[in-house]
């Protein structure tokens, strides 16, 4: 099974978002037996809240529901725990590079470098675009399914 942490600086946007579509994605193509696939965050503003509202919004607008997910904190434990850590923005892999310590196994990634980008996702909480954030997060999920259905053949 392959394990995949999606993180953010809340998880009340991005990486819920990251972690519901990338669940359809996979579930879509057959292969959701072959993945654990959830998200947190780098701080604990929002530890405990649910999906911001907005966010849930546009996931609805592509039939993906995304109930029952509360904020919850990335762990120095999990490195250990997942094989995938995706980060939506440069600030994310800063903070989950200071929460592990490290990257010694190589398993932190920016979502958008399955693209072949280099930047960020912008953050809907500040631009309030919710809708590019989900093409682009989109588009990232993509891009990593290709990449693992590639290591899993």
């Amino acid at each position: 099974m392959i394990k995949i942490m999606f993180v953010c600086h809340g998880n009340i946007c991005r990486s819920p978002m990251a972690e519901f579509i990338m669940k359809k994605l996979v579930t879509d193509a057959g292969l959701g037996n072959r993945f654990y696939i959830t998200s947190s965050a780098t701080s604990t503003e929002e530890l405990g809240n649910p999906v911001y509202p907005p966010a849930r919004l546009e996931l609805a607008k592509h039939g993906i529901g995304c109930s029952g997910k509360d904020a919850i904190q990335l762990r120095k434990s999990d490195y250990n725990k997942y094989d995938y850590f995706i980060g939506m923005d440069t600030a994310n892999i800063r903070n989950m590079n200071r929460i592990f310590g490290s990257d010694r196994d190589g398993k932190i990634y920016k979502l958008l470098s399955f693209t072949g980008r280099s930047d960020d996702v912008s953050d809907p909480w500040y631009s309030r675009r919710f809708d590019t954030a989900y093409a682009d997060i989109e588009k990232g999920c993509k891009g990593l399914l290709a990449k693992l259905k590639e290591d899993i053949k």
